[in-house]
């Protein structure tokens, strides 16, 4: 079996150490010859990679681990990039979400006014890492979750339309995880779905076991009744560190909202980013302005993550440590091993529509069920979708491409008016006030707007 060259952007992510050490246990599924690590904040880099390389040294001590801030040495000999990046860091995710709320609307990190500030971040230097792939890496993969991933993909489809790049998101990942245990199923890959819409925007319409059975009665019989939580499987665990920063109260009130959110199309099933969309009054009476979501995964996750990259420093061994893997790491693997062993895995990915929603227009990046071989997705055939979820999409595909127009164009006016467009402001002037504040916030990230 090839031993393949991988290549994390992001090193210095707290999510790189879950990636590394799903590719170490899956290494017989997917055997690595080299893997490197990289991110242009060398600091920031240094104790995820350095703990990476003292986990790698007792688990796989066959791979050759490197990490470097040089795009060069990056992107040089590899053949998957693994991007997950965060322009700006959690400190620019905070005035995301601060921002909005300031004006009485939502503040969330890819949803809103959050979501295009975001994107204009993003674009920029995703494209520049296309760049290095394309000229250091030909033949390379680039798997891109990097968020906003539906600003992302457009912009791709625009800008690098013949690239070799996959736009994913764990998020549906993370609801089957949900669905499995409402089931009582041991794995997600125990059943298949039919699921489309655009990336955080999107609503299962079938979910059937491997014998075919139709299990979208059960699901939607709990979900109406508990949102995607099992509460017996969540009781408050005081001594599992871990269960503090999974299941935060925010995060618990977005599974459990879902009830609502469905309420609305009680045939489907809804991702619960919906919630932002069709509530957004209820987001923001119970959102605090001074300590968001940002502040949250600043106080927990980043904080765990980067004090147990420091003790395995400390104590040059990774025993005892605590990384754990996570869903989006799995599922990059699986991603990744379908295009290098033709594996046909079926997986939600960001394709351009092509047909495939048959009453959506072809080149807007959908959400949907796709075959995954050496020559990146075959998507599946969704068929048309009913006049209220096409109303929806199409409205938020429309705010994604004027956020690409925005930033291909330097135009102000686009800008407004994708924030007026989207169905979280309520007016353009809201629009008009949010954007100003967010122009002076992201001075140093976005291109001017003239």
């Amino acid at each position: 079996m090839k031993k393949h060259n991988v290549m994390i952007a992001g090193g210095g992510s707290t999510f790189t150490p879950g990636i590394v050490l799903m590719l170490v246990e899956n290494i017989d599924k997917f055997p690595i010859k080299k893997l490197k690590l990289y991110d242009n904040d060398e600091e920031r880099q240094y104790p995820i990679a350095k703990a990476c390389e003292i986990m790698l040294r007792e688990k796989a001590p066959e791979i050759e681990f490197s990490y470097t801030v040089d795009p060069e040495e990056a992107f040089s000999d590899i053949d998957f990039v693994m991007a997950h990046i965060r322009v700006g860091k959690y400190e620019m995710r905070e005035l995301d979400e601060k921002i909005p709320l300031k004006h009485g609307v939502v503040g969330q990190e890819t949803c809103g006014p959050g979501g295009i500030a975001y994107g204009l971040r993003s674009i920029g230097p995703v494209i520049e890492m296309i760049d290095y792939m394309e000229k250091y890496s030909p033949n390379a993969w680039m798997l891109n979750y990097s968020n906003p991933a539906s600003i992302v993909a457009e912009a791709c489809r625009r800008i690098k339309p013949n690239s070799k790049v996959i736009n994913i998101c764990d998020m549906p990942i993370g609801i089957h995880s949900r669905i499995k245990e409402i089931l009582g199923f041991k794995s997600d890959k125990d059943f298949d779905v039919m699921y489309y819409g655009l990336n955080h925007f999107g609503w299962w319409k079938e979910i059937r076991d491997k014998a075919g059975k139709d299990l979208m009665p059960q699901i939607i019989n709990h979900v109406k009744e508990f949102g995607y939580i099992v509460p017996e499987l969540y009781e408050e665990k005081p001594n599992d560190n871990r269960e503090t920063w999974r299941f935060q109260n925010s995060w618990m009130d977005t599974m459990v909202k879902a009830r609502d959110v469905q309420a609305l199309d009680p045939q489907t099933l809804p991702n619960t980013y919906l919630k932002y969309y069709l509530y957004p009054d209820y987001e923001v009476e119970h959102s605090n302005p001074d300590y968001t979501r940002a502040n949250e995964v600043m106080d927990s996750r980043e904080k765990m993550v980067f004090e147990t990259a420091n003790k395995i420093i400390e104590k040059n061994s990774f025993d005892g440590a605590d990384f754990e893997t996570c869903g989006h790491a799995t599922f990059i693997v699986d991603l990744a091993r379908a295009i290098a062993f033709n594996t046909k895995e079926r997986m939600l990915l960001i394709v351009q529509n092509n047909g495939s929603i048959s009453n959506i227009d072809d080149d807007v990046m959908v959400e949907i069920p796709c075959l995954v071989g050496p020559n990146g997705p075959e998507p599946l055939n969704v068929g048309p979708i009913p006049t209220f979820q096409k109303g929806l999409i199409v409205q938020q595909a429309s705010v994604e491409k004027l956020v690409v127009d925005a930033w291909q164009e330097h135009s102000y006016i686009k800008a407004w008016q994708a924030l007026s467009l989207s169905q979280i402001v309520p007016s353009a002037k809201k629009a008009k006030d949010i954007l100003d504040d967010l122009i002076e916030a992201n001075k140093d990230y976005w291109p001017p707007l003239n």
